[in-house]
This record gives structure tokens, sequence and C-alpha cells, in this order.
């Protein structure tokens, strides 16, 4: 990580706090992922991180310190694939920037649409310890199996190979349809998730390949249909994640959702999980970073956002004529004036500003081991 360029990045006055957090950030999640091995093993892991970074909500877009508080997770691990990119690549490169020169990034172009909300997939990747081995692409389903009606996923999964030591194998990230927890929308939600995993099999099969499907799939618990869609259909979970209690791999702030997963379909030579607890598991940031403790020392920066806020919706009264929008419009401005002098409101408002600085999602991660020339070498000998 290019740490030096906090000198030019965060005011000396902030600097402590930021370099506080850095530490501490380093210190915890170190000791619950597995060590990194040279030629031995490889950290693959997924984060949805919210909104990156448009500020279509108006939250403000990401100070500059928390471009280096998720470079921190991100570089504990190897591999990751990110949902929620935007279209604009400016926070997307920051980040890349303080990564270093050692990491590279595969994005898809936007899916267009009200479903696909202008998202890209990406995987960013540490060239030291994975290569790309040139192959990448979009998924599109053929005719004869569409999800419903003549509709593709809301969001195309990307799908791209890689090599590590002896392990060769494609990552297929997704972002698969909300929509709602009953009727028609969550059927769509399984649907997705059924149609990427039978795909997915079936190439696997077909083509002798480890595939590990990973992102945000909008799974309820483990034991609801929409997990049971991706289980039945040629997936595992990774046994350490499915070891632990779901307190602990429970993926949004309140631990008490499973939307991000990772699903491994193994069918080609030199494919194993790591077995301890330290292969696998999920991470909560927010115990060490944008604490609830730490509410003064970002007020200063909510307010700025409140009032950019309050600046845009007056722009927008002096231009309507629709009463019903005027009416909600000062609902909205009463609503954030007041937050500004109440500091009750303005610590509920942070609890949500916070996770468009970092994430309402927290990252999940597993252990591939990627040295099996042990199990080579006793094969030239049967």
């Amino acid at each position: 990580m290019r740490y030096y360029s906090i000198k030019k990045d965060i005011p000396l006055e902030r600097r402590g706090f930021v370099v506080e957090n850095l530490i501490t950030l380093k210190n915890n999640i170190g000791p619950i992922t597995a060590p990194k091995k040279t030629d031995k093993n490889l950290l693959i892991a997924t984060w949805n991180i919210r909104d990156f970074d448009s500020n279509k909500f108006g939250y403000g877009y990401r100070l500059k310190e928390s471009f280096y508080y998720l470079a921190q997770i991100i570089s504990s691990f190897d591999l990751i694939a990110i949902q929620e990119v935007n279209k604009n690549l400016t926070g997307l490169n920051q980040l890349m920037y303080v990564l270093g020169d050692e990491w590279d990034y595969i994005s898809t172009d936007v899916t267009e649409g009200h479903s696909g909300n202008g998202e890209r997939m990406t995987f960013i990747y540490d060239t030291r310890r994975v290569s790309f081995k040139k192959i990448a692409g979009e998924i599109v389903l053929p005719k004869t199996k569409e999800i419903q009606g003549d509709v593709q996923f809301a969001r195309s999964p990307f799908l791209v190979s890689f090599q590590a030591g002896w392990s060769k194998f494609s990552l297929c990230t997704v972002h698969i349809y909300y929509g709602a927890d009953t009727g028609a929308k969550l059927q769509r939600r399984k649907n997705e998730i059924e149609a990427i995993a039978k795909f997915l099999e079936k190439r696997a099969e077909t083509d002798l390949e480890n595939l590990i499907v990973l992102g945000d799939f909008n799974i309820i618990d483990r034991k609801h249909e929409t997990m049971k869609a991706l289980e039945a259909n040629g997936f595992e979970i990774p046994a350490v994640l499915k070891s632990k209690p779901e307190s602990e791999t429970a993926t949004n702030i309140s631990r008490s959702k499973h939307y991000d997963q990772i699903g491994v379909c193994s069918k080609g030579k030199h494919f194993k999980l790591g077995d301890t607890p330290q292969s696998a598991g999920a991470y909560d940031y927010y115990k060490d970073v944008f604490t609830e403790q730490q509410f003064d020392r970002y007020e200063e920066a909510m307010i700025l956002s409140i009032n950019k806020q309050i600046v845009d919706l007056n722009k927008l009264l002096e231009s309507e004529t629709d009463s019903n929008k005027r009416t909600e419009y000062q609902e909205q401005l009463s609503s954030l004036q007041d937050t500004i002098i109440n500091k009750t409101k303005l610590k509920k408002y942070y609890k949500e500003w916070k996770t468009f600085q970092m994430s309402d999602h927290l990252p999940m991660w597993t252990e591939l081991l990627i040295d099996h020339s042990e199990d080579y070498l006793r094969g030239l000998v049967t």
C-alpha cells in the first residue's frame, strides 16, 4: 500500500487518528484470516462496497481516509470480487492508487436498465500472488434458459479465469436481484440463483473446471429457499463457513442476514480449500473504524454533507411547480435542518452515513490451497 501518500491526502492534525485506525485494522484482521504463504495459499474474498462511488443517494463522496481503510481491508486478501462499482471509475482508481502498483483490476461495463442500477462487476487482485489467465466475460443465458419470460439477469454475472500455484480456477461474481421478500420478486431472486448455479455447474462438468461463484446473492439465511437454490444446483459452501455460528458468517451490519456467499463447484484437478478456523469467515470492520465512539470525529464532515443536500433541495424547490413534489422537498429540508441541530438525530444519521464511507456489507473470504506438488508426485507412481 502507498502509506506514504497519507502525508499528501490527510491533514497533519488528523493524520494521527487515521494512522491509528489503519494500525487497528491491520492488527485485528490479521489474526482472524489465514496467514499468506508464498506458493501455498490464496485468500479469495467478496465484498459489496456500497454505491462505489457515485453519491447518488446524497450522503457525500467518500473521505480520502476512507479509501485507506478500504484498501487496508482489501490488501488482507489476494483476490477480491467487488460489487456495486459505479460507472464513474474515479473512486475505484483512487482505491487502486492507494493499494499500489502490485495490484490490478478487471471490470465489466455497467449493466443498463433500472434493475442494473448502473453497476459494474469488478475483480481486484494482487499480481504477485495470482495471475489473470486472459479469459473474461459476462454471462448471458441462452434463450431456452431465460429466468422469467424474456428477462436476463438484473446485473450480468462476470466470469474470469485465474491461476495461482498449481490451481487453475474461474471465479464468477454476482449481484443477484433483490426485489422483495415475498411473491414474484422473491421468486425472481431464487430463479436467478438457480440459473447461474445450473449454468456454471454444467460448464464445470463439461470442461472439467474448478469454479467459484461469489458475491451478493441477497440470501436471507442458511435455511432460506434462496440458499437452497444455490446448494441444490451443484455448489457447496466452504465447510469452514458452514461450521461457524450464523452470527459470525452473516454479512449485513446487524449480523442477521447472509446476503453474501461463496459457493464452490470443483470438477478439475488441483483444488482444495483450507480447513482451519482462519480459512473462511466474515470481517466486521465497524468494530475498528467508524465506531460509535468515533462519532465526534466525523461530525464536521456529516454537517458539510447535510448542508450540501440542503442547498441542492433548495435549488429543486426554486424550479419545482408540482405541489406534491414541493411538499416532499420541504419535508426533506425540515428533516435535514433538524438533524444538524439535534445530536440524537445526527447520531442516527451517522449510522447510515458511515455505510456510504465503507459499506452496508461485510467482506467474506475463503482460503484456497495452491500447492499440490505432493499429490502430483504420488500420481506418477500409480
